[in-house]
């Protein structure tokens, strides 16, 4: 026993001793290798009795674990100090620092979605996050989209195996949100959309909108023209007219479509606008009671105002985008020319 003792601290020595791989293999190869040292008087046990050979057994077994576990260590060691030696000859790098080469920016929509957030807050309203994978319930029926509505069909809209959907839209947060907070609300919940759509100049089948509605005692369609124009104005740094024209939507009573004065000849007519002076934005109108009913709100008591804004299109306006496929294309020759207004 005292022999193999000294073995290992023999072994122990020459391991701390080894400065290199080459070594430590020679330590490896003269102590556990098939003709090393702890090997050869494993030999031995064949002279012992059998209660000799079960204790010799434990304990030149130990020693070998030990001997490995030090070899190992020491190679981790090695493999520390080779990294360690590698940072030390590498010259450092602020990662923090502007690049001279080029500058990156903002995403026109991350711009435009944090410039709406902001006014939103400023007149008092609270920013929602809505799911991109939505019940079936949330993103039709609970707007008031029934079973036979033709957005249900697959051709528009993406069904996942489960039954669950892409969302079509941002309103599919509506219910989820009444339910959150009752009434009175005031929220806005931007997001990313989904349709099967063909894609070409002004359709795409990833889009970005931003839903926002209101509702309390004694709303009405003054208090939607009136945020929307707030909103516009502060989008465009000018004044911008609105105009309501009546069109059908499930979720709202009545339903409007709105339309913003043309902000590139300020209401004059130009090619954008085809000469008429204004440019259709958004649906919007007053939630529909069934709306607010399965929400958890009674329609007696409260009325409200719902938008759904497609902030894609409303980027490419402020923007100068002429393509709305380049939005989500990476294209960074593209999406650089667009200049925070």
């Amino acid at each position: 026993m005292e022999k193999l003792d000294n073995i290992l601290l023999n072994a122990k020595n020459e391991i701390d001793n080894a400065n290199e791989k080459q070594s430590l293999n020679n330590v490896y190869q003269k102590y556990l290798g098939k003709d090393g040292i702890v090997t050869q008087e494993l030999k031995h046990m064949k002279e012992l009795s059998q209660d000799e050979k079960k204790t010799f057994g434990m304990e030149i077994n130990r020693i070998k674990n030990e001997i490995f576990m030090l070899i190992k260590n020491r190679e981790k060691d090695f493999e520390r100090l080779k990294i360690e030696k590698q940072i030390e000859s590498t010259q450092f790098v602020d990662l923090t620092v502007p690049s001279r080469e080029r500058r990156g920016s903002l995403h026109p929509i991350t711009i435009l979605q944090e410039k709406l957030i902001d006014i939103f807050l400023s007149m008092g309203f609270t920013v929602e996050d809505g799911n991109e994978i939505e019940t079936e319930y949330n993103n039709f029926e609970a707007v008031n989209i029934p079973k036979n509505h033709p957005a249900r069909d697959m051709q528009d809209t993406f069904y996942l195996e489960n039954g669950q959907v892409l969302k079509t839209h941002t309103s599919a947060a509506q219910n989820r949100i009444m339910r959150k907070y009752g009434a009175p609300l005031k929220a806005i919940f931007p997001g990313r959309c989904f349709r099967n759509e063909e894609l070409d100049a002004s359709h795409e089948n990833t889009f970005f909108q931003i839903e926002g509605m209101m509702i309390d005692k004694d709303v009405s369609v003054a208090n939607l023209i009136y945020f929307m124009k707030e909103m516009l104005t502060n989008v465009f740094g000018k004044e911008i007219n609105v105009r309501l024209r009546p069109g059908f939507f499930p979720f709202v009573e009545p339903g409007f479509e709105l339309d913003i004065s043309c902000p590139y000849c300020d209401g004059k007519g130009c090619k954008v606008c085809k000469h008429s002076g204004w440019i259709e934005l958004c649906p919007c109108g007053m939630i529909h009671p069934n709306v607010l009913k399965m929400g958890g709100i009674d329609p007696e008591k409260y009325q409200g105002f719902a938008f759904g804004l497609g902030f894609s299109r409303l980027a490419m306006m402020n923007y100068d985008i002429t393509e709305i496929r380049l939005l989500n294309s990476g294209n960074i020759k593209a999406l650089s020319q667009a200049k925070i207004k």
